[in-house]
């Protein structure tokens, strides 16, 4: 069942390919000391590399749980890997004790109550789902 769910996410994220990308944001908590990140930032805090936001309060990067079709464009976008890939690259850095993922949420919403009540909290949603509860940090448009 997860090979087919993981090749409906890959099939929705080729036919969305050129515009969905665009559409994904990363936003902060506005008490986050942050205004912007830029990409290697980003990939960083996602990636377990930095641990904390530049303005030192302790990051918590919010992911979404279960694969989709934003997760599968997130890391794409992001770092160029698949879902697959990124599961075995926490799978090894857990296994060995150096890392641990992202704080996981279920829906996009979740991610926007996370962020919106954790200072150090960073998540991605669509841009069509930001509000003033959160404050906008990354454009893949503007920062890539």
């Amino acid at each position: 069942m997860k090979i087919v769910h993981y090749l409906t996410v890959c099939i929705v994220l080729a036919i969305c390919h050129g515009n969905a990308i665009a559409d994904l944001v990363v936003i902060a908590n506005p008490q986050s000391g942050i205004e912007k990140l830029s990409k290697d930032e980003v990939i960083n805090l996602y990636m377990g590399r930095n641990r904390k936001l530049a303005s030192g309060i302790n990051a918590l990067p919010v992911d979404l749980a279960t694969p989709n079709v934003e997760k599968a464009r997130f890391y794409s976008m992001l770092v160029n890997k698949n879902l697959p890939e990124i599961n075995s690259y926490w799978a090894r850095l857990m296994f060995s004790g150096q890392g641990t993922p992202p704080h996981q949420a279920d829906t996009a919403d979740e991610v926007m109550d996370i962020v919106s009540s954790n200072k150090g909290a960073i998540g991605y949603i669509e841009r069509k789902k930001l509000d003033k509860r959160v404050k906008l940090i990354y454009d893949p448009n503007i920062n890539n």
